[in-house]
């Protein structure tokens, strides 16, 4: 976490709250779940759902899945008929993710894939307006190289954790840190694209693809 933590109950306070759903998941998630603080949480979730709203999306693809609390926000913002898959290698989880996705009634716009993303993401035959990236971080850039040919001219890729609690800034970095780093590296030199490293929560990068 990048941010002071009162500046965030502050910053929570004064944005629009959660659902009742996405509240109960977020509760169960901490409760029962380890390494709760994947979640994507309040803060994450009302921007990357403002985010999809903007956008209005068709077609969204996710690769990290997790609980689901990140799905069930970009979901938000789908166009009429949109769908939006969502990838997570934790068979584990699948049970969770699906009961919520069933109690938000949102079952025809959520397709839940349980697999290795970098084998799934080639089989599917979409066109995507947007991308969230929120999964292992050493595979980073090569989930970027995977979808991004399938991302429409003008459509947009956001990866979470790019400042990895700001262990990005240290001279020494463990491979995960590296890989965060390199990753950067790589968007901030794509001339194909356009993009905004934003410091909400762990740092969200927004790449959209000129």
């Amino acid at each position: 976490m990048i941010i002071n933590p009162e500046i965030e109950k502050y910053a929570e306070k004064y944005s629009t709250p959660e659902n009742s759903i996405l509240q109960k998941l977020n509760r169960e998630t901490h409760t029962k779940v380890l390494h709760a603080r994947m979640l994507s949480g309040h803060l994450q979730g009302n921007m990357l759902a403002m985010f999809s709203k903007m956008v209005k999306p068709n077609r969204i693809l996710e690769i990290g899945t997790f609980t689901g609390y990140s799905a069930l926000c970009l979901a938000q913002g789908l166009a009429e008929g949109g769908l939006l898959y969502t990838i997570d290698i934790n068979e584990e989880l699948e049970e969770m993710v699906r009961k919520y996705v069933k109690e938000a009634e949102m079952e025809n716009k959520i397709k839940l894939l349980i697999g290795d993303a970098t084998q799934l993401i080639p089989t599917i035959n979409e066109v995507f307006d947007l991308v969230f990236i929120d999964a292992d971080k050493i595979n980073y850039a090569h989930y970027y190289d995977l979808v991004f040919d399938k991302v429409r001219q003008g459509g947009f890729i956001i990866a979470d954790n790019v400042l990895w609690y700001g262990k990005v800034l240290d001279e020494k970095q463990d491979k995960d840190t590296k890989a965060i780093h390199d990753f950067n590296e790589k968007i901030q030199k794509d001339s194909r694209v356009i993009n905004t490293l934003l410091p909400l929560r762990d740092g969200l990068m927004i790449i959209q693809k000129l």
